[in-house]
C-alpha cells in the first residue's frame, strides 16, 4: 500500500509539470538542498521559446508591483501540512448539511480547499479589510518556510489549539501601509482563483481607501479582459457625516469572471421596485411601458457606419398618419423625422426599416423640446420582458448600510455586537447575477458576521434554490470591553455561527410550508496543525527508536479517528461536506464517505474479518493506519483479501 502525503499540492511542482508538457526541451535536472536530483526549468531555454525579443533586467515594461510581491506569490504557491478538524458540537445538522463554516487563517484554509474544491466554486464574494487605518491585517512571514512560519507566528499553543495573535492593526502611520495590505490580499486572491469554476465569478466589496489597488490586483490575477464591471454601491445616500470634504455615499463592488467567454450572466427580475418605477406610462389596455429613444447611441451611430439603419419617418399631426420610408424628399402636411445626433450629424436607428414597418404600433413620434427636433420613441413594455441588465450604480433600498444593521438586529442581536454588517440585499443581488437555482457553491473567505450565509439561505427559501455556502473566518478575538465580549462572544466566529443558527431558524419559522427541506445547517471545521507527528514528514531526521513510535499525535485519535478521516478527505480530494457514516464491523469503527466511495478504519488490532467485510463493499479508496493490523498473519493475508474481493480498490496507509 502507498502512503498518503498528508500535504497539500506543491503548486510550483504543478507549474513545472505544465510547462514541461508545453515545452519538454525546457526541462532539466539539478541537485536540491538535500543533494538529490530533481526536475527544474531551464529559464534561458524557456525565454527563447516565449520571445524573440526578451524583456528583462532594467528595461521598462508595463506592470503592477510593490515590495515583497515575489514573496507573496511564493507564499501562495507554498504547500501546507495543516489540516481541518471537525467540531460536531458547534455544528448544526452535521451529518446532513452541505454547508461549511471554517475557522482559521483563510490563506491556509484556501490552500486546503484547493485540494477538494479545485474548479468547483461558482461564486466568490468577499468583503476584505478596507485598510482604513483601523483594520486587522495578517502577518504573513515571507522569509520563512511553512514550519518556521507556524512556529514563530503563534499559530498553536502547546496543546495544538489555534491562536490568533498573528494579526495586527495596520495603522496609517505604518510606512508599509498599502504594501502590507497588498501582501495580505494578493496570495489569498491568487489561491482563490484556482477554486473558481471556468464560468465562475468573483465579487469584491471595497471602498475608496484601496479600490485602485484592488482593481490592479484583480487585473493582475484574473486579467483585465475578464472584468465584468465595477459597481458603485450607493449604501449611504446621505453620505458619511465624518468625511472632511466630500461625504462618501457609496462603496464599490468589483466583478471579475474567471473566463469571460464562459461566464453565464443573469439579470434582475423586472418586478424590482427600482425597475418598475421606470415604466411610468400605461397604454389603452392598462399595460405599463416606458419610452426609449429609437435612435442608436454609442459606437457606430453615424449614418456612414450603418447605412442600412438610416431612413426617414413621416408624421402627419392632423391625421396621425405615421410610417417609415427610404424617401426623404418630403410630402405636404408631413413632418420628416431623421435620426439626428446631438451634434447635428445624421445618425441611424436601432431597428431596420422592415422591423419598423412590422412594429409601427410600438413607435411614437415625439418632439424633443431640449433639442428642438422631432424623434421617434419605442414603447418598452414591462410585461413579458426579459431579465434587466444591472447598472453600474446600485440605488436599491436593500443595499443601504442601515439595512445591514436592521437585518442583524432582526435576529435578536444588539447592534453593538457587530458594527455595520453587510446588507443581505447586496449579496443576494450579487448571487442572482451569477447563479440561478443550481446546487452551486458560494465561498466567502472574509466571512465576518456571516451575512453571505444568511443571504444564501434567504434566497434559497425565496426561490427554491439549492445553493451551498462555505464561510471562512479567522477567529479574531473580541475586545474585552466590547458589547460582543460582554454578551459571551469571545471571537468573531462565535458571532457568525450564532447568526447562521438564528437566521436559519427565523427563515423556517416565517415560511414553514415552503422551507421544510431547506438546508440551514452547517458543518464546523477548525484549522489546526497536522494530525501527524514530525517524524511522518521528515523520517530521515529521527533515530531508529523514534521511527517506531506512533506517527499520529495522541490527541487526534478520539472519536474513532474522525480527525484523521477529514485530513484523509482533503488528501484524496473529497468534498468536506460529503455524507459521512460510521459503522461497526467485528467490533471496529469503520467510516464510510459518500456511500462507500471512501472507507477507513483507524482502530488498532484490526483483524481479517473487518478487512474482508470492508473489501466486500468494494470502496474506491480504503485507508488505515500503518500500525492498525492485529498481527503478522493479518498483514500477510491483507493483499490477498483485497485481490479476491476488490482488487481495484486504491489502498492507502497513514
Amino acid at each position: 500500500m502507498d502512503k498518503l502525503n498528508m500535504l497539500t499540492t506543491n503548486i510550483v511542482d504543478e507549474n513545472i509539470r505544465r510547462i514541461g508538457k508545453l515545452f519538454p526541451n525546457c526541462l532539466t535536472e539539478r541537485l536540491n538542498d538535500e543533494g538529490k536530483p530533481e526536475v527544474a526549468i531551464d529559464f534561458d531555454q524557456l525565454r527563447q521559446e516565449l520571445s524573440k525579443d526578451i524583456v528583462e533586467g532594467a528595461e521598462e515594461r508595463y506592470q503592477f508591483t510593490w515590495p515583497d510581491k515575489r514573496n507573496a506569490i511564493r507564499l501562495a504557491n507554498a504547500p501546507t501540512t495543516d489540516t481541518l478538524r471537525p467540531c460536531r458540537e458547534e455544528s448544526v445538522d452535521f451529518d446532513n448539511t452541505q454547508n461549511l463554516y471554517i475557522e482559521g487563517d483563510n490563506l491556509q484554509v484556501l490552500k486546503l480547499l484547493r485540494e477538494n474544491y479545485l474548479g468547483k466554486v461558482k461564486m466568490i464574494y468577499i468583503d476584505p479589510p478596507y485598510n482604513t487605518g483601523n483594520d486587522f491585517v495578517y502577518n504573513d512571514y515571507f522569509g520563512m518556510d511553512t514550519s518556521e512560519w507556524s512556529d514563530s507566528s503563534g499559530d498553536y499553543d502547546e496543546e495544538g489549539h489555534w491562536l490568533t495573535d498573528k494579526y495586527t492593526i495596520n495603522s496609517e502611520s505604518n510606512g508599509r501601509f498599502h504594501t502590507d495590505w497588498l501582501n495580505m490580499v494578493y496570495p489569498r486572491l491568487k489561491v482563490s482563483r484556482d477554486l473558481l469554476s471556468e464560468d465562475g465569478v468573483l465579487f469584491v466589496s471595497i471602498d475608496n481607501n484601496e479600490v485602485k489597488n484592488a482593481i490592479a490586483l484583480c487585473n493582475d490575477i484574473f486579467a483585465e479582459k475578464n472584468c465584468l464591471g465595477v459597481i458603485a454601491n450607493i449604501n449611504n445616500p446621505k453620505g458619511r457625516s465624518d468625511d472632511k470634504y466630500v461625504a462618501t455615499a457609496h462603496e464599490y463592488i468589483l466583478v471579475y469572471a474567471k473566463d469571460i467567454d464562459k461566464v453565464v450572466w443573469y439579470g434582475f427580475e423586472p418586478t424590482d421596485e427600482n425597475i418598475v418605477k421606470r415604466y411610468n406610462k400605461t397604454d389603452e389596455n392598462g399595460k405599463k411601458y416606458r419610452e426609449i429613444d429609437l435612435r442608436k447611441t454609442g459606437e457606430n451611430d453615424l449614418k456612414e457606419d450603418r447605412p442600412n439603419l438610416f431612413y426617414y419617418f413621416y408624421y402627419n399631426q392632423s391625421t396621425g398618419d405615421f410610417y417609415p420610408s427610404q424617401d426623404g424628399n418630403g410630402r405636404d402636411g408631413y413632418i420628416v423625422i431623421r435620426p439626428l445626433r446631438e451634434d447635428g450629424k445624421e445618425g441611424n436607428w436601432r431597428w431596420g426599416m422592415t422591423t419598423a414597418l412590422s412594429q409601427i404600433d410600438q413607435l411614437i413620434p415625439k418632439f424633443m423640446p431640449t433639442r428642438k427636433v422631432w424623434g421617434v420613441m419605442q414603447k418598452d413594455y414591462l410585461e413579458g420582458r426579459s431579465l434587466v441588465k444591472p447598472t453600474s450604480a446600485w440605488t436599491f433600498k436593500d443595499v443601504n448600510s442601515e439595512r445591514g444593521t436592521e437585518d442583524f438586529i432582526s435576529l435578536g442581536f444588539d447592534k453593538r455586537i457587530f458594527p455595520k454588517p453587510k446588507p443581505i440585499g447586496t449579496i443576494k443581488r450579487s448571487i442572482i447575477l451569477a447563479i440561478k437555482k443550481d446546487e452551486e457553491i458560494i465561498l466567502d473567505f472574509f466571512s465576518g458576521s456571516a451575512t453571505t450565509a444568511h443571504a444564501v439561505m434567504q434566497l434559497n427559501a425565496e426561490d427554491g434554490g439549492k445553493r451551498k455556502f462555505i464561510m471562512v473566518q479567522l477567529p479574531e478575538a473580541t475586545d474585552e470591553k466590547s458589547e460582543a465580549y460582554k454578551s459571551g462572544y469571545k471571537n468573531i466566529c462565535e458571532i457568525g455561527k450564532e447568526r447562521i443558527r438564528r437566521a436559519g431558524k427565523k427563515i423556517k419559522e416565517e415560511s414553514p410550508l415552503t422551507t421544510q427541506n431547506l438546508d440551514t445547517g452547517f458543518r464546523v471545521l477548525k484549522l489546526d496543525s497536522s494530525n501527524m507527528e514530525d517524524v511522518y514528514y521528515t523520517p530521515a531526521e529521527f533515530n531508529e527508536q523514534k521511527l517506531f513510535d506512533d506517527n499520529i499525535k495522541s490527541d487526534r485519535l478520539g472519536n474513532d479517528g474522525e480527525d484523521l478521516l477529514f485530513q484523509t478527505m482533503i488528501e484524496l480530494g473529497i468534498e468536506l461536506s460529503a455524507k459521512i457514516e460510521k459503522d461497526s464491523i467485528a467490533g471496529k469503527a469503520v467510516w464510510s464517505v459518500s456511500d462507500g466511495y471512501l472507507m477507513a478504519c483507524f482502530d488498532e488490532e484490526v483483524n481479517e474479518t473487518t478487512i474482508t467485510e470492508i473489501a466486500r463493499q468494494q470502496p474506491y479508496y480504503f485507508v488505515m493506519r500503518d500500525s492498525s493490523l492485529a498481527n503478522d498473519q493479518v498483514a500477510d493475508n491483507f493483499e490477498q483479501i483485497w485481490e479476491e474481493y476488490s482488487k481495484d480498490t486504491v489502498r492507502r496507509i497513514l
